[in-house]
């Protein structure tokens, strides 16, 4: 995902679009309605970046945009942050991966 020149990721409208369109079920999952455009909390793993630490993959979460390592990492930023705060989507912050993750219902999005 790349920000618009505003420096947010569009998400909300894509998504919309995406559901608006047939290409996005949102069968079994009810918490694509909480997604928000706004500015990634970095351009890597935060908790990662001050540990001195590496990644594997980033994910976005598309409530708040915390960008956090994902499950292959050793620090799992990503899940973690779905279990302190109970936002439930992420999305891939991946150049060239398109998919949306909800942790609550364990449902991958993809157009």
């Amino acid at each position: 995902m790349k920000p618009d020149t505003s420096g947010k990721v569009q998400i909300s409208a894509k998504i919309k679009q995406l559901v608006a369109d047939g290409e996005l079920d949102p069968q079994g999952c009810s918490h694509l309605s909480e997604i928000k455009d706004h500015i990634p909390s970095s351009e890597g793993c935060g908790k990662c970046l001050a540990m001195g630490d590496t990644w594997v993959n980033l994910r976005l979460c598309v409530i708040c945009g915390h960008v956090g390592c994902c499950d292959a990492s050793k620090n799992t930023h990503a899940t973690k942050h779905f279990h302190e705060t109970n936002h439930s989507l992420i999305v891939s912050f991946q150049p060239g991966e398109d998919w949306i993750w909800c942790y609550v219902d364990e449902v991958t999005h993809t157009p």
